[in-house]
């Protein structure tokens, strides 16, 4: 194939169908108003046309992106090597130049290659094309690491996103500071810089070890301020907190000073359960009317498939509230046995049956008014007065996120739950996923809420689970 017309384009991107249901505007973002030029081989069109129908965020994206397209007009029309193109120019609300191309018959047939890769292979196939008929300089973007890793193989420049943020970040969430003894007395409330000048934004919590002894303070900071950990008040629940990272995340759902919570936590680092715990407390005491518990529904679905057309919504997304009830059985069981551990006389423990747990668990969430909330009911609507646990963070895109949290209003607190170790949505991974972006949103200050940040890395949930998380992650900590 001989192209003889040098391309005008700055730069030429050839996107996979997940660029675009991971947020329809990278399409805006990519052609930076014209200067670069947009490939799209049609079975990504197919791909996004089969997600138009539903209330998934991915579902949303298809929708929109169908929309950027019906402001396009066709500039041109052309057959070439049994491949046609049709360049479409987009002009509101950003001007963005999209080919698009097709093919008459693909190498790849469904009969030689698994269904659930053979959309690939065509896009690929395109892509082929597109970087002789380009003069070799279209860069290929997927967040699929093993198309982008085929597409190299194929001699294709390749790339997850352009202006993917570098997720190398390592903030100090928890510090340690040495103090002398006399410090003690005027420790509460003082300037947090008078003993830590390198003080950033992202330094919520402190262990000041005080000088010459074993004893350590554990403080939270408010307004740069030092506030000591009252430990007999934030163990006084029905889940105790067993380290220093539990006490500081308790210590601070406990504080009405914060109101919006980010935790990174390992599998079995007890996050849901001491957030939902927290939220208890906090709704016994008055200080909130209700919890709303919010779970992404998109699970380990091949390329973020819906669950099915279930009937009813309860029963559809019932699978998706594990996590939540699962808690509330441990909380159920542990609260009647520290009952029995309090009562003074020599009745026998007894466990309780099942069916007595499933009725408390139901009077607790009618007495408590927890509710659960799919992403795709919370559009339109405004959330009051309420604890807010966002789990599930990091199989949320930035759009989703942002829309859960469009809904919150002022007189709630919100606990955003996640482990970046544990990415199930095809459409976002670690670079891009909102539980990685609000983490790193902690490096600078607000002026307009007040933020809290942790990381959970001690797994309590029993030694199997501490083993699977040592033995498969790539990242060890």
């Amino acid at each position: 194939m001989n192209n003889t017309n040098k391309t005008q384009f700055d730069k030429q991107y050839l996107l996979d169908t997940n660029i675009l249901l991971e947020d329809a505007t990278n399409i805006f973002k990519l052609a930076e108003e014209g200067k670069n030029l947009i490939i799209l081989p049609e079975t990504v069109l197919d791909e996004i046309d089969s997600k138009k129908s539903g209330f998934e965020e991915i579902n949303f994206q298809a929708r929109e992106f169908a929309r950027i397209l019906e402001n396009a007009k066709i500039e041109q029309s052309k057959q070439v090597d049994g491949h046609k193109l049709v360049r479409l120019k987009v002009v509101e609300p950003h001007i963005t130049i999209v080919d698009i191309i097709s093919k008459d018959d693909y190498v790849t047939s469904p009969r030689s290659v698994p269904l659930n890769i053979y959309n690939d292979r065509k896009i690929l196939e395109i892509a082929k094309f597109a970087n002789e008929y380009y003069n070799h300089e279209i860069t290929f973007l997927s967040l699929d690491i093993m198309a982008r890793t085929r597409a190299l193989s194929m001699d294709i420049k390749t790339d997850s996103l352009i202006g993917s943020i570098n997720d190398d970040f390592d903030f100090e969430f928890i510090k340690y500071v040495e103090v002398k003894f006399e410090d003690l007395e005027s420790l509460e409330n003082s300037d947090i810089y008078q003993y830590d000048k390198d003080h950033k934004p992202h330094n919520f919590s402190y262990c000041f070890k005080v000088k010459s002894s074993d004893q350590v303070i554990l403080a939270n900071i408010h307004n740069e301020k030092v506030r000591i950990l009252d430990e007999t008040e934030v163990r006084n629940q029905v889940i105790t907190p067993l380290n220093k990272e539990q006490l500081f995340l308790s210590n601070a759902l406990n504080q009405n000073y914060y109101n919006i919570l980010i935790v990174e936590a390992k599998a079995g680092s007890g996050k849901t359960l001491l957030a939902l715990s927290g939220a208890l407390k906090l709704v016994r005491h008055k200080v909130y009317q209700r919890i709303i518990y919010v779970r992404n529904s998109i699970e380990s679905l091949d390329k973020g498939e819906d669950v099915g057309y279930l009937p009813g919504l309860e029963e559809k997304f019932k699978i998706y509230n594990h996590p939540l009830m699962d808690s509330l059985d441990y909380i159920i069981r542990s609260e009647h046995k520290k009952k029995k551990a309090n009562k003074k006389n020599t009745e026998i423990y007894t466990e309780l049956d099942d069916q007595e747990v499933t009725l408390r668990i139901e009077q607790m969430i009618q007495n408590y008014s927890i509710e659960t909330m799919w992403v795709g009911e919370m559009r339109g609507r405004t959330i009051s007065n309420a604890v807010v646990i966002v789990d599930e963070a990091q199989n949320m895109s930035n759009k989703t996120m942002q829309m859960v949290l469009s809904r919150v209003d002022s007189s709630c607190k919100v606990i955003i739950l996640g482990s970046n170790k544990q990415i199930d949505n095809f459409y976002v991974n670690k670079h891009t996923n909102s539980l990685s972006t609000l983490l790193r949103s902690t490096e600078d200050k607000s002026d307009l809420v007040n933020l809290f940040a942790i990381e959970l890395i001690k797994v309590l949930r029993g030694p199997i689970t501490e083993w699977a998380e040592n033995t498969f992650s790539t990242k060890k900590s």
